[in-house]
């Protein structure tokens, strides 16, 4: 297991840089969208080539930082339900998740999409409006983007494994957060420190 907690670990950090490379993707869009906005003013021109690159970029970050937004558990849940059940309960929700969700979904895009990738590449097709760019570049996210989240849901599966094995923590608990039983035990000593503080108010004598 120990082997597979290292692979994790890699998963993770790969994840973890692409996510840091991401914001750039996303400043770089924000400049191009100011600086066609100023040149349309002032010189009264523009290009489809500057308004499918924003796009360009913004498909790129929305993909790749898909792995990103799993390892920091930054996906929309539904907890409605799950949250009524144990610690363990949810845990292994998560594991099927995994298993019978996540997996298949991006195994079917990646085995639908490369050769959609490789076929645009080889084809080197086109934008159909003027001055638009080559399309493969960004058709190129899509696998890429699912096969880091295939990646990180690998990572997260192996990490509730070993959590049920009693070999790591929490792996749910965001960094800096508290777990269930510390945010009660935090409320409970509140609670006692608020009536403490009225009792003394109320005796002044003592």
């Amino acid at each position: 297991m120990q082997a597979f907690l290292k692979l994790s670990r890699g998963i993770d950090w790969l994840n973890e840089r692409v996510g840091l490379f991401v914001i750039w993707l996303i400043l770089a869009s924000t400049v191009i969208s100011g600086l066609n906005a100023i040149v349309r003013k002032l010189f009264n021109y523009s290009s489809n080539g500057f308004l499918e690159i924003q796009w360009y970029l913004f498909a790129a970050a929305f993909l790749l930082a898909s792995g990103y937004t799993l390892l920091h558990r930054e996906h929309v849940r539904v907890d409605v339900v799950s949250s009524r059940f144990s610690k363990r309960t949810q845990i292994w929700l998560d594991v099927l998740g995994f298993v019978f969700f996540l997996a298949p979904v991006c195994a079917a895009v990646l085995w639908f999409g490369v050769p959609f990738v490789l076929q645009a590449m080889e084809s080197g097709e086109m934008s159909s409006n003027a001055g638009g760019l080559i399309r493969w570049p960004v058709y190129l996210m899509m696998p890429l983007g699912f096969a880091l989240l295939l990646l990180q849901g690998g990572s997260e599966l192996i990490k509730r494994l070993a959590f049920l094995k009693g070999l790591i923590p929490d792996p749910t608990i965001k960094s800096g957060e508290k777990s269930t039983e510390e945010e009660l035990a935090e409320s409970i000593r509140r609670l006692a420190e608020a009536a403490s503080d009225n009792g003394k108010r109320a005796n002044p004598a003592h």
